[in-house]
């Protein structure tokens, strides 16, 4: 079954997808020829998600889900959190908000972090749904790894020793913040839609 996850994040998609898997259908905003800049305008993650995917839903009528994540730091007050995206500018770069990151954080000695993901998930009539992954870790004083994408290089999850940049992606996805919010959406669809036979 098609449903469209109101993304344009190549590395999310990817990631999903992976996640998903059959009998469902990931259909991207490309897919839907949906070249709108989708707002997230909102004060909270899971305000973003419930905007994005309402945006699909009220102009394309196919079951959606959005995501919003956020890098919340302990010694900078929980921030980036909603503005992790443009933390450093509106221009979304992931190296200037990394910096931003570390230098926010020169000369203190708690490291402490966390990723949290909200999931706002659309069905029939409007139906809403929210789903929460968040995975506690700390940020080194320096980056490390190649893959992933955002903060992956700076951020260690707690129990690992690795980043998420230094990780592969079925290893990422196992215990990440994303994969464990995407593990209770995929949870709920199957019991709904698989099981029951809907």
């Amino acid at each position: 079954m098609k449903i469209c996850f109101a993304s344009n994040n190549a590395h999310k998609l990817q990631e999903i997808r992976a996640l998903l898997g059959e009998p469902f259908e990931l259909v991207s905003l490309q897919d839907l020829g949906c070249a709108d800049e989708i707002p997230e305008e909102q004060d909270t993650l899971e305000g973003n998600a419930l905007q994005k995917a309402s945006y699909i839903w009220e102009r394309y009528k196919i079951l959606c889900f959005a995501d919003d994540t956020g890098l919340e730091v302990e010694a900078l007050n929980q921030e980036p959190g909603v503005y992790s995206a443009r933390y450093a500018g509106p221009a979304r770069d992931n190296q200037a908000n990394m910096q931003k990151v570390l230098q926010g954080l020169e000369g203190k000695e708690n490291r402490k972090a966390r990723f949290r993901t909200s999931i706002a998930l659309i069905l029939e009539e409007g139906e809403q749904h929210l789903f929460n992954g968040i995975v506690e870790g700390h940020i080194l004083e320096s980056p490390r790894g190649e893959k992933g994408f955002g903060y992956d290089p700076i951020f260690v999850p707690e129990g690992h020793e690795r980043t998420f940049a230094e990780m592969d992606s079925q290893e990422k996805n196992e215990i990440s913040h994303r994969g464990r919010a995407v593990q209770q959406l995929v949870s709920f669809l199957r019991h709904r839609y698989v099981q029951t036979g809907t």
